[in-house]
This record gives C-alpha cells, structure tokens and sequence, in this order.
C-alpha cells in the first residue's frame, strides 16, 4: 500500500473531498471527519473503524471512502494496515469464540484470556493437539459416524502425513440431511431465485424436503443397476437439482465426476474418460440473459455415456435425446412411490471416494483428484473456524459443482446447519444483488473479478447488504481498491480471503473473525494446518519469518489428498521437497510472502500454471492452441501475469517467430485470434497482450522458464507506469 503517497486525514480538506465526490455536502462530510479525528483516540485503525461506523455509509461516493482509507494509514510503515478489527463482543458470539469462550481453559490451558487474544493459541493448539482440535470441532458441528474412529490421527506408512479417522465409517451426505443440534428438519435448507424474476418472492425448500427430493433420485440412481462405487458425472449449472443430484449420488454409494458447465466438448470428453464415467446428469440448455446457450449438445460431442436431461426451462419435454439417454422425468419415473422418500445411506469407510474433481497441472491433462467422506468434513471446519458459518445462516457463493468450491458451499453450509442461497442466473447483475438483499445472505463469497465487475457497474446500489456479517474471496489474486469498495457495500464487515486447492478440500490460509483483517492479504494458516515458505535453496524458513518463495505445507492436513487418478501423487507432491521435524514437505506451487506484520500476500504461480479467472490452467494447454494460429509461429508462452495494484493475472502471450524478421503490424489482429481459438478451451479465458520475444529463456535440460518472463513483463509494467 502506497500509503505516503496520500494525504493525512488531518490535512484533508473539504475541498478536496468536494474535489473527490462533486455533488455532495462536502462541508458536512469535513465536519464528520474532524469530530473522529477529535475523539482523541490517535490509533489509526481505531480512527478508522470510528469513520466506518459513524460516517462511511454505502451512498457517500467511494472516492471518499478511498481518501479517508488511504489518509488514515499515510506515512506509515506497516505494508498491511487492518481495514477491520474485531470487537470483543462480536468475537465472542462467533463459533470459535463460543467454543473458546466454554472450553479455553480446558483446551490450552490458564494461558487463556479471551477470544481474540488468545486466538494464535488455539491455532497452535490446532496442529499440535490434532485429536482434541477436531473432536472438539466435530462435536460442535454435530458430524455423527456410523461406525467411530479409534483415534483422530496416527502415524503411518502408507500416507506422508500419517492416517486419520482410522477405522471411521460415515457418509457425508446423509450428515447434510440430519438437523443440526439446535434446528429442525422444517428450517431452510436452501433459498434461490430465478434470474428474470427479481421481484417475485424467493423459493424455499427445508431440509426435509431436500432429504426426501435426495432419496428420490439415490432410489432412482439404483434402478440403473450401475455397480455401487461407479462414477457419476454433473455437467450443468448449480441449481437445486444439480445438488439434490450431487447429494444423491454420495448418498448413494456412487461418486460425483465434477464438470463445470462451461467446458467445450473436448474438455468434457478428457474428464469423463479419465474418471470412466457410466453416466452424466445434464440440461437442455443453460438460461442467461434470456438466451438459451446449448449444453446436452456438448455433452453428446464429447460422447457421452448415457445421459440424464433436466429441462431448462420447467416441465418442457425434451426432444431429440439419444437413443439410451433418459429425460429427467423418465428416470425419476422408474422410483416405486411407495419407497421414493426414504433411502438408508450407503455408509462407507472415511477414505472412500465420493467426488472427482480436476486440476490443471503442467503436463496439460487436468489432474484428477479424489475427495472421500473426509474431504467435506475439512470443507465444514473451514466454514465453520474461518468464515463464521453458524446455524440459521445463509450463505451465497456462485460457483459451479466443476470447480471445488462448489462441493464446498454444499457442505459448509449444510454440515454447519445453515441455508444455502442459489441465484439461477449471472451473479454480475442487480438481481443478483437484489436476491443478496432479499435472501438476508449472512457470508456472501466470490472471486474478484466478480467484486470488480459490481464495482464498474454499480449494479449494487441501492439494495440494502446489512445482514452480511462477511465476504470471503478465493480463485485469484484481489485488488486493494476492489475489496475496500466491496466491504463498504456492507458497512463495512471484514472479506476473508481464502486459499487452498482442489487436492486439500479447502484453505491452508485464511483469515478470521478473531483477527484485524487487512484488504488482499490473510492474517492466519487454516487451523490444523502448518505452512512454510521456502529460500532460494529450497529450504523452509524459519517459521513466521518474513521473507517471500514457494510456499510448502506440513503433511499432516487433516481432508488432503492421498492419490491421484491419473498421476504419481507421490512424485507431484513430495518427490524433491525438503524435510521439517523428520516429515517431507507437501508441495503447493504457489509463491508467497509472509510480511513484517505478521499477514501473507500471494504472487502467483510458481510452476508453470496459472489462475485465469479463478481456473487453474496449464501454459501447455494454451500454449498448444496459440502455436497453431498463425503459420508464421514458432512457438509461444502462456504467462500469467499480475496487474499493477494487484487483482487477477492477466494473461500475456509471448511470440516467438519462425523468421525473426517478420513484421506484425497489428498485434491486436493477433490477439483477437488468440482469443478466438481460446474459446475453445473455455470461453472464460482471455489475452490481455501480446508481445514479440527473440527466442524462450530455457534450462539446460531444455524446459522453458516462464518465471522469468513473468518477471520481466511485471517490471516492464512497473517501469511503463512509473513514467505516466
């Protein structure tokens, strides 16, 4: 944060926040600020929350929220000044601080004080007492076993990071379907709307009705005769059927191939070859913006097995199916009614598979990673622990069932016994805004590039996000600016962001409601979880030292992954990586820093992946694609690179050409083809630039290294900026 560049608060005028905000009462704006900053309290974060509080209202312009911001932290030194504090009282009504609150003593000892303080102890305690942590946390989330675990974890030599639950048997779904200690089956389970009907009144199902719609379809996934343990694939948006479905089909003994609905044909195809799925649940088409955009058509491309259809657009009848596909209505058909609404849940051992979800790795097929019954349960405790997920809560999150956030929200809002909130429609929109308001969302996540979307557009304005105790953000990089401007739609209430991955069901780091929270940064590692950064030899760190390299995790991570379909997972994650406490360190491949105030900030990638959009895609896959645009290519490079100010990686195509006096006069040409061919891979992703390069920096051993351009594109931007 640039923060000496800007004005102190005492120095602001009000004639600069009438500069800053033409057309509003600067004088009564000037007038608010001189009352805070006469309160006597010289602290700046405390100032700051004062302004939040009594002056900072969703309708005064963001330029004014921005001066102050930048104002009250100028000149000093901290990189990371908080943009939220937590107030003790808040603290201790939070699901940690409660747990703390009755058990602090008992769990880390008369070292105790109270919520907040003590937070890094229980964090500690987390990793170093990993049985009582996670009986403690399961018991407050009311996780129930069919068959109890002899222990939480032990050591082991069939997994790196030794064995937990051994000897557990659970479904996970069926864990969704219970009520929660305290609610009922009648209290909702899931609310949505429709986008097109913004003021008509929103859907309710309780969770009794999910359970019954649940064993309707697990009854119906039988009368298949599909072997138990087959893979079952969704391809379609994340309505209400795709998660009675996704339930459905673990509840069932089967396990979910997740494929988000954006794929083209080929992608499709990749995924349900790797996974050897028997079957594919999917739509007709996918309605945005009142356009019908063809899915079961892409499904068919790809040659699919037998396909499942559900109608867009209510009780259609769907035409023109292959000869074994069966509409939805047929194949809930083939249920006796008399057994429809009950089913017994196929409980299995802990490490079972119940989902396969997709990674892009560096060989450019997607990696294809297992979760089991345990991988929702690491989801829950991070909703739980991190973002506050309470009992009664409503929680907004648009994703899709192909990306992991997906599973995600189901379990973190149903394993926690709160209602989850569905929009049918493109979240960068007033309606969705509209159905934030309507549904009294209580944790509303996204990516950034969505926040930055609301920004530009101000489809916001005017809808009232006061029932938001927090936002969490995952996927990409977030821009400071973005984020101040989102937690001001809210009054302020604090964004946490979250990062982790496919293959660990969750976050290795977060932040808190027990901590001061700072814009683009986090402030803890996700309990139970110990991460280290490495030096340029590739060793970790000291703990909490400050310093910035490839980022590496402690083995011992409660929901991780143990195996790869389609991969060494040993060689992916541990072959080469350096030891800590006699354990070898788990790879991540992401590049962080750990700053003098004690928050992280993630740099990207360090391998050869990159995050576009929130999807982790390999160089090569692009690669691939751009190399055949044009004859005159000899080669290219996919690079993400990471805006000036921060925000998500833009993508640069570096060229390389056969004869290297050729003439491009208008790249733009070029990139417009490079896009064009993109869309093929997902219509998501897109050149930002181009740039003509002599030849690749490459290892000896031949591979390219793209670090280094990322390097040299970033400080090439840096240096075109500083001269503006």
């Amino acid at each position: 944060m640039a923060a000496a560049s800007h004005k102190p608060l005492g120095a602001i005028t009000a004639g600069d926040l009438a500069a800053a905000a033409p057309g509003t009462d600067a004088a009564a704006l000037h007038a608010a600020l001189r009352r805070a900053l006469g309160a006597g309290d010289a602290d700046p974060a405390a100032v700051w929350g004062d302004l939040c509080r009594s002056l900072l209202r969703p309708d005064v312009p963001f330029a004014v929220h921005r001066m102050l911001y930048y104002g009250c932290f100028a000149g000093l030194p901290s990189p990371t000044p908080p943009a939220w504090t937590p107030d003790p009282e808040e603290a201790a009504l939070t699901n940690v601080g409660r747990v703390m609150e009755a058990r602090g003593r008992e769990l880390i000892g008369d070292a105790y004080k109270d919520p907040i303080t003590s937070f890094p102890d229980l964090y500690k305690f987390s990793n170093e007492n990993p049985e009582a942590y996670w009986k403690t946390v399961f018991e407050d989330m009311g996780v129930e076993f069919s068959v109890e675990p002899s222990c939480i974890w032990r050591e082991s030599g069939v997994y790196p990071g030794g064995e937990w639950l051994p000897g557990a048997e659970l479904n996970a779904a069926a864990n969704c379907l219970r009520a929660k200690p305290g609610r009922s089956s009648e209290d909702v389970a899931i609310v949505w709307r429709d986008e097109g009907k913004d003021s008509e009144p929103l859907n309710f199902m309780t969770l009794e009705e999910l359970r019954k719609k649940v064993c309707l379809v697990a009854n119906a996934l039988d009368a298949l005769n599909l072997p138990k343990g087959s893979a079952i694939a969704i391809d379609m948006p994340m309505n209400v059927n795709a998660v009675v479905i996704y339930l459905a089909i673990v509840l069932a003994g089967y396990v979910v191939v997740s494929i988000a609905d954006s794929f083209a044909a080929p992608a499709i195809s990749t995924r349900l070859k790797i996974s050897e799925a028997k079957a594919i649940f999917t739509q007709d088409y996918i309605l945005r913006d009142d356009k019908e955009l063809p899915l079961y058509s892409r499904v068919v491309e790809a040659k699919a097995p037998m396909a499942i259809v559900i109608p867009a657009r209510g009780s259609l009848p769907i035409k023109g199916l292959r000869l074994n596909d069966l509409s939805w209505q047929d194949f809930l058909g083939r249920v006796n009614d008399t057994k429809a609404e009950n089913y017994a849940a196929v409980n299995q051992p802990a490490y079972t598979f119940t989902n396969i979800l997709f990674s892009s790795g560096t060989t450019g097929e997607p990696k294809a990673i297992p979760w089991t019954h345990m991988t929702p349960l690491k989801a829950a405790a991070d909703g739980w622990c991190h973002m506050d997920i309470r009992k009664g809560d409503v929680v907004a999150w648009p994703t899709n069932l192909g990306w992991m956030m997906g599973p995600w929200l189901v379990y973190a809002s149903l394993l926690n016994g709160a209602s989850m909130a569905l929009y049918n429609g493109s979240p960068n929109s007033s309606g969705f805004a509209k159905f934030v308001q309507d549904a009294k969302v209580t944790m509303l996540g996204l990516v950034p590039s969505i926040a930055r979307t609301w920004k530009n557009t101000d489809c916001t304005a005017g809808f009232d996000w006061s029932t938001i105790r927090c936002f969490s953000s995952s996927g990409e990089a977030s821009s400071v600016d973005d984020y101040l401007w989102l937690m001001g739609r809210a009054c302020y209430k604090p964004v946490i962001e979250y990062c982790g991955g496919t293959e660990i069901g969750g976050g290795f780091v977060t932040g808190s409601l027990l901590q001061p929270q700072a814009l683009s940064a986090f402030s803890t590692p996700a309990m139970g979880c110990n991460l280290f950064i490495l030096d340029g030899s590739g060793n970790p760190l000291p703990q909490d030292s400050v310093g910035i390299g490839e980022l590496a995790l402690d083995p011992i991570l409660f929901g991780s992954s143990t195996t790869l379909l389609n991969a060494d997972h040993q060689e992916v994650y541990f072959t080469g990586m350096p030891e800590w406490n006699g354990k070898v360190l788990r790879r991540h491949g992401d590049e962080f820093e750990c700053t003098c105030d004690g928050y992280y900030r993630a740099h990207g990638r360090a391998d050869d992946t990159m995050n576009l959009g929130g999807i982790k895609v390999s160089s090569i896959e692009i690669e691939r694609i751009c190399n055949r645009v044009n004859d005159a290519i000899l080669e290219t490079a996919a690079i993400g690179v990471p805006p000036i100010g921060g925000g998500p990686e833009q993508l640069t195509i570096a060229i390389v050409f056969k004869d290297q006096s050729t003439q491009v006069e208008d790249l733009n040409q070029l990139k417009l083809a490079f896009n064009t061919a993109l869309k093929k891979l997902n219509p998501l992703f897109k050149v930002s630039s181009v740039v003509v390069v002599p030849s690749l920096p490459r290892t000896a051993s031949n591979k390219v290294m793209r670090r280094v351009l990322r390097k040299e594109f970033t400080q090439a931007a840096q240096a075109k900026k500083s001269k503006i």
